[in-house]
């Protein structure tokens, strides 16, 4: 543990780097009003934050930048991080200017997001771990030949064609389609397995079906994200050598960036923060991940996340990603006719 003074030393080097991406000097810490302590305390408090892990130095006299574990004490001694009510009323008032279509929300966050934090801001579609069935059309195309077309809770659309063995017309499809819509509406792939239906062999064979596209859903771990402000991040001072971006460049060129990167199991809708060499990844041993879920928990949750450099803004990324994950909360709840949450999401900064 730091002593309070250590602490808010640790806090100042840490918000300095954040600030002007440069080692912080001595001066610079002690000239601060609140700590009141002489420059040769301030040199003996820096000695013992770089024994300890918290910031590293090229030599005893230069300046101090935090280290992985400097940042997370950082993150860590952050309370309550908001966004300010103006920001709150700005975005919220972008959200409600578009149509809605949850693609253009998400498209939206992701846009907003790498605007507000300039870094690379991921969104991922909400997905359900147990896909509900929400309406079956059946269209014919040719005498044996249909397009199946399924409608999921979440506004989520599947389609596949299907051949009969047999000639089967519109009226004969519709018909089907509309018991199988009274059977099945609402229920998962397991209950429709598990339901004792009186069913024709075609019937039969158009359950199965649905049941074989629907476990295809359920397995889908990760869509094709919404990505934005990749150039923003370009712009930071670490990338100025490009070696550095050579693997972040093909993670994201294929929108692989998040089953690389993010954990497999978010707990809870609170934002999380993953720094450094915190990343299990080697590519991202440079990068730090702010990232929360959103969504209707075990129904429907997606991902809102930025990435960036270890010095990233961290309380102003926290409190808007947790503000857009709020967002997108309630406009999930929304589609699926639930009451939206309480509030913005908190951070889990530990």
């Amino acid at each position: 543990m730091l002593s309070a003074r250590t602490g808010t030393i640790l806090r100042s080097i840490v918000g300095q780097y954040i600030a002007r991406a440069i080692p912080v000097p001595s001066q610079d810490i002690a000239s601060d009003p609140e700590l009141g302590v002489s420059s040769a305390t301030v040199r003996n408090e820096m000695a013992r934050l770089e024994q300890e892990g918290y910031i590293t130095r090229a030599h005893p006299s230069a300046g101090s930048i935090p280290s992985d574990n400097g940042y997370r004490y950082y993150v860590a001694s952050l309370k309550d991080v908001r966004l300010s009510p103006t920001e709150q009323r700005f975005l919220s008032h972008l959200f409600h200017q578009v149509e809605k279509e949850l693609e253009k929300w998400l498209s939206l966050a992701a846009t907003l997001l790498a605007q507000q934090v300039q870094n690379v801001a991921v969104v991922t579609m909400p997905k359900s771990t147990d896909c509900r069935l929400k309406h079956l059309e059946l269209v014919a195309l040719q005498d044996s030949l249909a397009l199946v077309v399924l409608v999921l809770h979440g506004a989520k659309l599947k389609q596949q064609l299907v051949l009969w063995e047999r000639i089967i017309s519109q009226p004969e499809l519709t018909a089907m389609a509309n018991k199988l819509n009274e059977t099945y509406a609402g229920l998962t792939r397991r209950k429709i397995l598990a339901k004792d239906a009186i069913l024709s062999s075609t019937e039969k064979q158009l359950t199965d079906l649905l049941v074989k596209m629907m476990q295809d859903e359920d397995a889908r771990e990760y869509e094709v994200p919404y990505l934005d402000g990749l150039h923003f991040m370009l712009n930071q001072p670490e990338f100025t050598h490009s070696h550095k971006m050579l693997g972040l460049m093909e993670l994201v060129e294929h929108r692989n960036l998040l089953p690389t990167l993010a954990p497999k199991k978010l707990e809870s809708q609170q934002v999380r923060v993953i720094i450094g060499k915190e990343n299990q990844d080697e590519v991202f041993h440079n990068y730090s991940l702010v990232i929360s879920k959103y969504g209707i928990p075990e129904e429907a949750e997606g991902t809102v996340s930025v990435l960036g450099p270890t010095r990233m803004p961290y309380a102003h990324t926290i409190s808007t990603v947790g503000y857009l994950a709020s967002l997108l909360s309630g406009l999930v709840a929304v589609l699926y006719g639930k009451e939206p949450p309480p509030g913005p999401a908190r951070p889990d900064t530990g």
